[in-house]
């Protein structure tokens, strides 16, 4: 599936993912490829950005975890859609 995180000042991510983890507002949820129709308001937290593969498209506003195909973002609210296989994250 395609992840596009975009802030009101840059595009920070756009690329291929397995998996999303972010922060809403009922709690923290996750979507993998092939989830149904969704659209989520986001608290302050952090989003967890599982790639397919390390690609160019990674940028320096986020942040590299243990595992190396996983990336972090944090965010101080927004909101996420996933429709078919693409999500938009709008973020604070």
């Amino acid at each position: 599936m395609i992840l596009d995180i975009l802030t009101p000042e840059a595009l920070v991510f756009h690329g291929a993912v397995d998996a999303v983890k972010m922060p809403g507002i009922e709690g923290e949820f996750q979507v993998l490829n092939g989830h149904a129709a969704i659209i989520s308001a986001l608290k302050a937290g952090t989003v967890i950005i599982d790639v397919t593969q390390t690609a160019p498209e990674i940028t320096e506003k986020l942040t590299k975890t243990t595992d190396p195909n996983k990336f972090s973002f944090e965010i101080k609210g927004g909101v996420a859609e996933m429709l078919g296989d693409k999500i938009v994250l709008l973020a604070d």
